[in-house]
């Protein structure tokens, strides 16, 4: 145990007070940083969200513009994406200093077993926003605003009417309707799937730390299937729209990650279990059952 001490840091609980004043105003300096930095390229990182619901508009051959219908609306927009863009890009700073705090109370073999999840778990948030935003949000959007045309064609088909436009068939004196985005309500989806699908991408890291705390096991997540498959659906009805194909979507990326933690979570007892094997407290029957 020579090697796997925890580092000579035994200061008193004023100390510990006064680094953690100095860990917070350190990432709070940081998160105000790039807020700053941020609301400086706001309005591209705006027509960035809205590329996908621009995309949509432009195939079915309408103009590519979002709406504010309050003179304060695109202001709190622009403050709200900075928000969120400061807390990202200041994400490796908190971080930091957030490990350099906790750190000192840890093992060595702790520091070596949580460093890997701590780098995996930001990238795979990445890469599920990734997803959210050049797969999910275009279906999601043409789901969206193709249905207020789907209903009515359905209808005239049906009465046996002929399908046209406005354009085609001239001003009519039936109410219409017609799509005018909000800068807001449109942001608002985006995030909802990007945050939405970053945080069920967390889903290996959560299972594999509770698996290498032993609070579950690749035998019992397999076990407990087809009780997954119920949930994640579920899940998925809630969080995406009420169209069957995102909600598949979302179903198969997420059920995949699960088998993945199965996966994960396997290699994880092998480790531990030839770890006690080489110390003697584990014989090859223990191991198997």
């Amino acid at each position: 145990m020579k090697n796997d001490d925890i580092d000579d840091s035994s200061a008193p609980l004023i100390e510990h007070l006064a680094e953690l004043r100095t860990r917070l105003i350190r990432s709070v300096l940081a998160f105000g940083v790039g807020m700053i930095l941020c609301f400086t390229v706001a309005e591209p990182i705006l027509r960035f969200l809205s590329e996908p619901i621009a995309e949509v508009l432009r195939a079915r051959g309408e103009d590519p513009r979002l709406i504010f219908t309050a003179p304060q609306e695109k202001f709190f927009v622009l403050v709200r994406i900075s928000f969120i863009g400061g807390f990202a890009l200041a994400f490796p700073v908190i971080a930091h200093q957030l490990w350099r705090f906790v750190a000192p109370g840890l093992y060595k073999s702790e520091k070596n077993a949580f460093l890997p999840f701590i780098i995996a778990s930001p990238a795979l948030f990445l890469m599920g926003a990734a997803f959210a935003h050049f797969v999910v949000t275009p279906l999601a959007m043409n789901f969206f605003i193709g249905f207020s045309d789907a209903i009515p064609a359905l209808a005239t088909i049906l009465t046996g009417g002929e399908v046209g436009t406005v354009a085609e068939t001239g001003p009519r004196s039936e109410l219409s309707t017609v799509f005018l985005g909000s800068v807001r309500e449109s942001l608002d989806l985006s995030l909802k799937f990007i945050f939405a699908f970053g945080l069920c991408f967390q889903l290996p890291v959560l299972l594999t730390l509770m698996g290498k705390a032993g609070l579950v096991s690749a035998r019992g997540l397999a076990d407990v299937r087809k009780y997954a498959m119920v949930a994640i659906l579920t899940v998925a009805a809630v969080v995406t729209p009420p169209d069957v194909i995102t909600q598949l979507i979302l179903f198969t990326v997420v059920y995949g990650l699960y088998e993945i933690s199965i996966l994960l979570v396997r290699r994880v007892e092998r480790k531990r279990n030839q770890a006690l094997r080489e110390a003697g407290l584990l014989d090859e029957d223990e191991a198997d059952a």
